[in-house]
């Protein structure tokens, strides 16, 4: 190779190396300190983007495991405040029991049926001043348990039910569970050629009865007909306390997931253990008999309303037929008391039937908690798998480039004393 000054080539290779191997080794320190080989877009463009989706499932999960925890917190404090309940109600059928003997005179009659309308009160009290994160529990309705991976497929939602309690609604009877694979009816109320407004809670129904025709998913079909559901929201409640495991809510066709209908349509939801069947068109009909809607506010077309089968989140509810009640009971005589502890009785079962429930889905939560929790673990796992530091192959990486850099430096020392030798033959 001739010897000249105009270019130094070797000097540029040895640059050129040693600016990628100072580039490698800044590379290394930072997975080294950071803990983590995927530290921008440019180390793994698709490893970054695994990385992110598995980064919030993990978070989602570990807020499901709170919300689940929470709602065991929530019926942790119901289940304690129906304990105390029962325990009243036995002290109650003791009294009652004592006075329904005949032998007590009237003064002590008197005696028995303060202490026993002292425990109706206190039982009155209970419900009204039972509270959790200071909102009341014992208030009728539905608390709903939202648990998932932050995606829709993997989301759940637990509509904890708590019903009202009072002398006059003590425990329930009757009660239904159902679970939705995530899909619901919608029934839009604001879509016909006569609705002037979005449909609301008080839009009025000409009819006193109501039924509503359905198609299971598996072909069968059933219905549930409401009594002096007179408006929308009687209707809704109607359908609630059918008994059949149904939870029908006011919502609009965005929140249902009926793509089907203006977003902002309102309209009645709902899930549980119903369905339209696969149909053969877009929409099929749910039959509404007994006299039609008010077409001034609500749309109708031939005495039906169009129901679309939208998909949601899976969920779990839970519904009552009926209660019993202590209202009106004394222990003022023989034959009262022999009344009253027929009705403690029934009490006692309905408010057992409650705390079951409420018992069952303890349980429910718990196990959701520990499904969350292994979820969880798996997921972090495999995000290890893929963005944690290799420290054994980059503790060895780093050795490699701190050699190669000095050698690096020493070669571009050489290069550029190597120009230095045609001085030589000036002299």
């Amino acid at each position: 190779m001739s010897l000249g000054v105009l270019n130094n080539l070797s000097a540029m290779y040895a640059a050129h190396n040693l600016s990628n191997t100072n580039n490698s080794l800044s590379k290394t320190l930072q997975q080294l300190s950071s803990g983590s080989k995927i530290n921008s877009g440019s180390d793994d463009a698709a490893g970054l983007s695994l990385v992110d989706g598995l980064q919030a499932n993990q978070t989602a999960l570990t807020q499901s495991q709170t919300n689940a925890q929470e709602g065991v917190g929530l019926l942790q404090v119901a289940d304690g405040a129906l304990s105390q309940v029962t325990n009243l109600l036995n002290r109650a059928v003791t009294l009652a029991t004592e006075v329904s003997n005949g032998t007590l005179t009237s003064a002590q009659q008197v005696a028995a049926d303060q202490e026993y309308q002292s425990i109706l009160s206190e039982v009155n009290n209970i419900g009204s001043t039972t509270t959790f994160n200071q909102q009341k529990v014992f208030n009728g309705s539905n608390v709903g348990i939202y648990t998932g991976d932050s995606s829709t497929t993997g989301a759940s939602l637990n509509n904890l039910t708590i019903s009202t309690l009072s002398s006059s609604h003590l425990g329930d009877t009757g009660g239904v569970m159902a679970y939705s694979g995530g899909q619901n009816v919608f029934l839009d109320l604001s879509n016909g050629t006569a609705q002037t407004t979005n449909a609301s809670l008080t839009d009025t129904i000409k009819s006193t009865t109501l039924t509503i025709s359905y198609k299971n998913p598996d072909g069968s079909t059933g219905s549930v007909t409401t009594a002096a559901a007179t408006t929308v929201g009687g209707l809704i409640a109607a359908i609630n306390g059918s008994g059949r495991g149904l939870t029908a809510t006011f919502t609009t066709a965005a929140a249902a997931g009926d793509a089907g209908n203006t977003a902002t349509d309102m309209g009645i939801m709902i899930s549980g253990n119903v369905g339209i069947a696969a149909p053969t068109t877009a929409k099929q009909q749910i039959a509404i008999a007994g006299g039609g809607w008010d077409t001034t506010q609500l749309a109708t077309a031939a005495g039906s309303l169009v129901a679309d089968n939208s998909g949601g989140i899976a969920t779990i509810s839970y519904s009552a037929t009926g209660t019993t009640s202590l209202a009106g009971t004394d222990l003022t005589s023989q034959g009262n008391a022999q009344t009253a502890l027929t009705s403690l009785n029934a009490a006692i079962s309905s408010v057992a039937a409650q705390d079951g429930y409420i018992g069952a889905q303890i349980n429910t939560l718990n196990a959701v908690a520990n499904v969350m929790s292994t979820q969880q673990e798996n997921i972090v796992a495999a995000q290890n798998a893929v963005q944690a530091t290799d420290y054994a192959s980059a503790a060895s990486a780093m050795s490699k480039f701190q050699i190669l850099s000095q050698t690096g430096i020493s070669a571009l020392a050489q290069a550029n004393s190597t120009q230095q030798e045609v001085l030589k033959l000036l002299q």
